[in-house]
């Protein structure tokens, strides 16, 4: 704790050889926030050098509230959630208990992290923002809905949607593997 405070001083001062360390210290963790709700690796980059620079601007602001870690993380999800703003589609609104979802958790023990990642990136910009900050971040529907600016309904239904197109997901994935190996 103590060479995070000294850090933290560094960065507050200005520098150059305190925020790289930072930046190294915490970059790998956020480019792994930023790849999931980004639809490619460039785009993940964008959001972590736009919410470093975040960072470093603001980081006098920051009070020790809450950890450094924890602190940066939100940067960085609103950082990416800025960015993909401009560009969210959120599917018509649908009552989530129309949605039925038949499978009470999604099936992932066969898929490799990498593969649900790609499953996530390739969600509709919308239910993959609410999938992440639902199932991954553990926002509660409307923590999202103020953060989108949306209703509560239209974060629940996006969520559905999202679990609904992944499960289909999986499954094809799960019958082309049992398929193949047959």
């Amino acid at each position: 704790m103590p060479r995070t405070k000294e850090l933290i001083k560094g960065c507050q001062n200005g520098d150059r050889k305190s925020q790289y360390e930072l930046y190294q210290q915490f970059s790998s963790g956020m480019m792994a926030v930023a790849l999931r709700y980004s639809k490619s690796t460039l785009e993940a980059e964008d959001i972590l050098q736009e919410g470093f620079i975040k960072i470093f601007e603001n980081i006098k602001k920051f009070r020790g509230d809450s950890s450094l870690g924890y602190w940066i993380k939100r940067i960085i999800i609103n950082t990416a959630l800025n960015h993909q703003r401009s560009k969210l589609y959120l599917y018509p609104m649908v009552d989530v208990e129309d949605i039925k979802e038949g499978i009470n958790s999604l099936s992932v023990d066969s898929l490799a992290v990498e593969d649900l990642m790609d499953l996530v990136q390739n969600l509709p910009t919308g239910c993959q923002v609410i999938f992440n900050l639902y199932a991954v971040e553990g926002y509660q529907h409307k923590e999202i809905a103020e953060m989108l600016e949306i209703s509560i309904g239209t974060s629940k239904s996006q969520y559905s949607r999202a679990r609904k197109i992944l499960i289909e997901q999986i499954d094809k994935q799960n019958k082309w593997g049992n398929e193949r190996f047959q």
